[in-house]
């Protein structure tokens, strides 16, 4: 039979446990800051150097839309680059205006195409096709090529953005 001192005991047991798993956590912590702290300054060195080329070979793709027509894109050493098609969007300049033309020619789907802080749901409005888009005073923007440029090894892309996003935190931290 289970007593409330055997429950007591577990619970001072686990604490500790927790205490030492705190402690490591923490130890693995400071370590992993003190070793950004070291190759911070060669970072962002390396950061600036890294946006700066890639500027430079966006405007190179940017020049020659005519050397990425069939295939759209290539890879030269490990970096994807050339034209695909752009993600798109809606902007609209009139929000009541919007509700009110949702309203009218989707009443069965205004719950949904409007948020009910009163504004266009983006989200649901972006599913209409453009003819209805245009019903309700959206404009379709940004659906021809755009210009991308990402390195091949996602892998390393992932690491590399966590480090530039950590790098980037430290320099807003300190200013």
């Amino acid at each position: 039979m289970t007593t409330i001192v055997d429950i007591e005991l577990k619970a001072k047991a686990y604490a500790a446990d927790r205490e030492k798993l705190s402690a490591i956590a923490t130890s693995l912590n400071d370590m992993i800051e003190a070793a950004k702290r070291q190759h911070l300054v060669a970072l962002k060195r390396a950061v600036q150097r890294a946006a700066e080329s890639e500027a430079i070979l966006r405007e190179a793709v940017t020049a020659a839309p005519q050397l990425f027509i069939k295939p759209k894109s290539k890879v030269f050493h490990g970096i994807k680059l050339g034209y695909q098609k752009g993600k798109g969007g809606i902007d609209f300049d009139d929000p009541e205006r919007v509700i009110k033309l949702i309203r009218k020619h989707f009443p069965d789907q205004a719950d949904i195409l409007v948020q009910t802080k009163e504004k266009p749901a983006k989200e649901a409005i972006e599913q209409l096709s453009v003819e209805d888009l245009k019903k309700i005073g959206c404009t379709v923007r940004d659906t021809g090529d755009v210009v991308f440029v990402r390195a091949a090894d996602s892998e390393v892309n992932k690491l590399v953005d966590a480090l530039l996003k950590g790098v980037a935190d430290d320099a807003a931290e300190d200013a």
